[in-house]
């Protein structure tokens, strides 16, 4: 069954094949319904997407640029393992460049841009944690992230904090259900928005930087509390 993408995708008039094999085989990634160190078949995910084999092929070519696959001679492609280590790597990275994003986003976001974000963040206050599912949580997390990195308008910014992003949405995955209450992670958003929208790039800056060090803190007690 196709997911609805995680990921916020600029809107196109036509997706072509290879989009569409990439966004469904990343979002099951991402969630974890491909496993760490699983073998991705391209003929089996051709004909469960309902696409040839060469767009699955060009898929996974670019999901192994996004660190999310790995390919071995003779062997095959795996969905990449994910590592305690990784997280302070990714964290490590993401302390920087969220900052930037957000503080540039403040500085630079047209008032399309900001009224773009001003919607995302009506979704966040509205939004009903307690009956969400976790696709439905990842999602508005992704909404939030990437529109605050569209706001930026720096097209190679973007992309580094898309991918790392991917990165920590499938950390978080593997912990999701040990994370004990995710509305503060969630409506904790929406100052960050609103300094953004705001135009308050020392602020924006200040909530990013938290935002990704308290994201970080609770991940590890999840995990060192299994």
């Amino acid at each position: 069954m196709v997911l609805e993408a995680l990921a916020v995708d600029d809107e196109t008039p036509r997706k072509s094949l290879a989009d569409v094999a990439y966004e469904n085989i990343r979002d099951r990634l991402l969630t974890l319904k491909i496993r760490p160190g699983d073998l991705l078949n391209d003929d089996l995910l051709a004909r469960d997407l309902g696409v040839g084999r060469t767009p699955v092929r060009e898929a996974l070519k670019r999901l192994e640029l996004d660190r999310l696959v790995v390919s071995y001679p003779r062997r095959g492609t795996f969905a990449t393992r994910v590592e305690v280590t990784d997280l302070a790597f990714i964290s490590e990275i993401r302390t920087q460049l969220e900052p930037l994003a957000a503080s540039r986003a403040a500085r630079v976001a047209t008032d399309a841009a900001r009224e773009r974000l001003q919607a995302v963040m009506h979704a966040v206050e509205t939004f009903d944690i307690a009956s969400a599912t976790a696709v439905e949580t990842l999602q508005l997390d992704a909404q939030v992230h990437q529109g605050i990195y569209a706001a930026a308008a720096n097209p190679h910014l973007e992309d580094v904090l898309i991918r790392y992003d991917n990165l920590a949405t499938r950390i978080w995955c593997m912990v999701l259900d040990r994370l004990p209450d995710l509305s503060h992670h969630v409506h904790e958003h929406v100052d960050l928005l609103r300094a953004v929208i705001d135009g308050d790039e020392a602020k924006s800056a200040e909530l990013a930087r938290a935002h990704v060090i308290g994201f970080e803190h609770a991940i590890r007690e999840a995990l060192f509390a299994a």
